[in-house]
């Protein structure tokens, strides 16, 4: 069996409840900044959760896009003598998005148009991120005994892709 600590080490694992308190922190911070959309991505690309306004397009592909963008700044901050670069913005002639490090493998992107402006998306996703790293941090330490996948689960997942596929 593969135990719920090992899961949370490897990789990021969320449950129902740490989603509903993620995105009470991104409701929350969308309120308050009057931004249009709040994804949590992790550095993998894979989107956590998403609130606000839906995105046009797949917002699978803006999360990936997001997650490769921190990854090739980072070596960017690298050559310059930095560790990395936390926070990155572009701007639109209708839409802006602001991107940030989140913990230390999360990242938030906020899309936001001519409601509010950068100032106050700024000043409000950095107390958000913040918070959502203490939430981070109590879910990395959380230890969930009821939760394990057998030791077989990599062969039924695949088995599944495969009847799928």
């Amino acid at each position: 069996m593969i135990k719920d600590e090992k899961l949370r080490a490897d990789r990021l694992v969320f449950y129902e409840n740490d989603v509903e308190r993620l995105d009470a922190e991104l409701d929350s911070f969308l309120e308050l900044a009057r931004a249009r959309t709040a994804l949590l991505i992790d550095c993998d690309g894979h989107l956590v959760t998403r609130r606000g306004e839906p995105i046009e397009t797949a917002e699978e592909s803006i999360a990936a896009l997001v997650a490769g963008s921190f990854a090739a700044t980072k070596e960017m901050a690298r050559l310059l003598g930095e560790d990395n670069f936390n926070v990155m913005f572009h701007q639109g002639s209708r839409d802006s998005i602001q991107m940030q490090l989140v913990h230390h493998r999360t990242l938030m992107a906020i899309i936001f148009d001519q409601r509010t402006n950068l100032g106050l998306v700024r000043f409000y996703a950095q107390e958000t991120t913040k918070r959502i790293e203490q939430l981070l941090d109590s879910m990395e330490s959380e230890v969930r005994p009821d939760v394990q996948l057998s030791d077989d689960f990599s062969d039924s997942a695949q088995e599944a892709l495969d009847k799928l596929f």
